[in-house]
């Protein structure tokens, strides 16, 4: 039996910056056992100081709360925190949270925030 086999020329395509682009999880940080309670994030490589490392929180409101993603699920909280929550997006009653880092942040220490503030 003979085939025919056909070749495609592809163009690789780089996507532009999307604001509302979401990734899971970054390369710079996993989950693990944490020594605070339960699962925590932790950097996987250094982390300079004012490092935005993506959405994790979202409110909408048809929900009733905040709608936590994988980073913001498991952010534990610290007093002396070092990272925060910085609002990037709000327009009407909808904003999206990012968490940016305070200070730097060693290879395999814990992000944290003070749910306090």
């Amino acid at each position: 039996m003979r085939r025919k086999v056909y070749s495609v020329e592809v163009e690789e395509v780089i996507p532009t910056y999307n604001p509302f682009y979401y990734k899971p999880l970054p390369e710079e940080i996993t989950i693990r056992q944490s020594e605070i309670e339960g699962l925590g994030v932790f950097a996987v490589v250094d982390i300079p100081k004012d490092t935005d490392l993506g959405t994790t929180h979202i409110n909408v409101p048809m929900y009733n709360g905040l709608i936590r993603t994988p980073i913001g699920g498991f952010l534990n909280h610290e007093d002396n925190a070092n990272c925060v929550l910085d609002m990037i997006h709000d327009w009407d009653d909808c904003q999206i949270y990012n968490v940016v880092t305070r200070r730097k942040i060693k290879a395999n220490e814990e992000l944290t925030l003070d749910y306090n503030v």
